[in-house]
């Protein structure tokens, strides 16, 4: 084989393993308002920044007949790249190959992005829809699912931890992002729990319907792991973008500075009007929040254990500060 021959056998693999599935699969989630686990990745990253790692990788598992299966990039696509010109480090699970199942190369890909992420003091987001450990793999998979967790708790405290949910996802896939820092969902489409409703069912004979049992509403409002709700997956990266303005790339660096309109010396006359004097009127906590920091840009976060008092990301004098 000449050397142009084998670089159009490398661009035609490429190319292969770039639709996942299959264009089908992905005109299919379509349908279901979902987007492939590559274009999310487009989505999220400054064009052109993107740069994949391991993407000819596949499963050496022999078991099952999973020889004959050709799993492109074996489920999940990761790598780094800039998001606002910030450098972030990446993991998007392909819902089009074998249900976005974790195998032991899957997880390999994951952990060897993660300890990229610690290494280079950069944000590690994971982009969460699977369907949990993949059967035919067995200890290696629940094994590849410990790498990850270990990681998880490493990386804790040192760079942030962001998942975001965007389908189904039940068992171990769902272990990794509870530990994180913050958890994104997705209204109607998102879903995260232990076992699914037919489990339930058999367990407990109770019906319950995925959006009961782990939908966006149950773990904003309900149990509280998940932080951020968004409309649909394109609000939601934007959402997942804003968050980055507002805190740092680690633990030993600091946040962004942003310019603002508002002048360090203002006076706000509102303020000395919007507390009533009577202690048993209501006021607007929104507004004085919005009043006080630049520009009126406020990031809430939701959740059960916000539920009587508002939380999240502001900035004062064009510096990130949590209120």
């Amino acid at each position: 084989m000449s050397q142009k021959e084998k670089i159009e056998s490398l661009k035609s693999m490429k190319t292969s393993i770039a639709l996942g599935g299959g264009q089908d699969k992905i005109e299919k989630r379509h349908t279901e308002g979902k987007y492939s686990a590559r274009e999310r990745i487009d989505m999220l990253f400054d064009e052109g920044s993107f740069v994949e790692i391991d993407a000819f990788i596949e499963s050496r598992c022999f078991d099952f007949g999973m020889q004959k299966k050709k799993l492109a990039g074996d489920g999940v696509v990761t790598g780094y790249g800039t998001v606002n010109g910030r450098k972030v480090f990446a993991a998007s699970q392909d819902f089009t190959v074998i249900g976005g199942s974790l195998g032991e190369m899957h997880a390999r890909k994951i952990t060897k992005v993660m300890d990229m992420a610690v290494k280079m003091g950069a944000p590690f987001i994971a982009i969460n829809d699977s369907g949990g450990a993949r059967i035919e793999e067995g200890l290696d998979a629940l094994s590849g699912y410990g790498d990850i967790f270990y990681r998880n708790t490493l990386a804790s405290g040192v760079i942030p931890q962001i998942s975001v949910i965007m389908g189904p996802c039940a068992g171990g896939a769902v272990y990794s992002p509870a530990i994180t820092d913050f958890i994104f969902m997705v209204e109607n489409t998102s879903q995260m729990f232990i076992t699914g409703p037919q489990v339930i069912k058999s367990v407990t004979g109770e019906d319950v319907s995925v959006e009961k049992l782990g939908g966006a509403d149950v773990h904003t409002a309900v149990s509280g792991v998940a932080h951020f709700k968004s409309a649909n997956e394109e609000e939601c990266i934007e959402d997942i973008k804003r968050l980055l303005s507002f805190i740092p790339d680690n633990n030993v660096s600091d946040t962004l500075y942003y310019g603002t309109a508002d002048s360090a010396g203002r006076i706000i006359e509102s303020l000395n009007e919007i507390i009533p004097e009577e202690s048993n009127k209501p006021y607007d906590m929104y507004g004085i929040i919005e009043e006080i920091v630049d520009d009126g840009d406020f990031m809430e976060i939701h959740g059960a254990f916000a539920q009587n008092i508002i939380i999240g990301f502001g900035r004062l004098n064009g510096k990130s500060v949590g209120i």
